[in-house]
């Protein structure tokens, strides 16, 4: 009998589609990383022991696809591709103040370095404590406090980099 079932994997794929967009930088690679990490984790269902957090399980095992995919090669898509460029578009409800920030904090995001890239979306975006996010990537609490520290200044400075000073001009270095 299966350690769990598809109805209980079915109110996470959101989070693990979004964490994946995070992690690629496209929709196309977030797609195929989620579903990747779906059949990994249907098909080692019995390694998951009942009674843990199966939300931290399924991100863990989407961060080994995640890495072990890099490691043979394939290519997440560039902030410099035009056709990243073109396929953002705006929420017709959203102002166009919003969609420049939420432009701005992806394209920051996306230029940290992977590993605090990785902490900063499992504690900042899903919510994760120190010791879920410590699980899903296998790394010390510790490792986990440090990473996040320096990725959330990082991430502090590439926003700072990019916006407006106060004569509306754009910082450049």
């Amino acid at each position: 009998m299966p350690a769990f079932t598809a109805a209980d994997i079915e109110s996470l794929i959101p989070r693990l589609r979004r964490f994946a967009r995070a992690l690629t930088g496209s929709r196309e690679a977030a797609d195929d990383l989620t579903q990747d990490t779906l059949e990994r984790a249907w098909a080692k269902r019995e390694l998951w022991q009942a009674g843990t957090n199966l939300r931290a399980w399924l991100f863990a095992v989407m961060h080994g696809v995640f890495v072990n995919g890099r490691r043979r090669g394939r290519l997440t898509e560039s902030l410099d591709a035009p056709e990243h460029a073109a396929r953002e578009r705006a929420d017709d409800a959203a102002s166009a103040e919003t969609a420049i920030a939420v432009r701005e904090l992806r394209e920051a995001l996306l230029r940290l370095p992977e590993e605090q890239r990785q902490i900063v979306l499992l504690v900042g975006l899903e919510q994760f404590s120190y010791a879920e996010a410590a699980e899903v990537l296998s790394v010390p609490i510790g490792t986990v406090m440090s990473r996040l520290a320096r990725g959330r200044e990082r991430l502090r400075q590439l926003l700072e980099e990019g916006s407006p000073d106060r004569h509306g001009l754009r910082r450049v270095k």
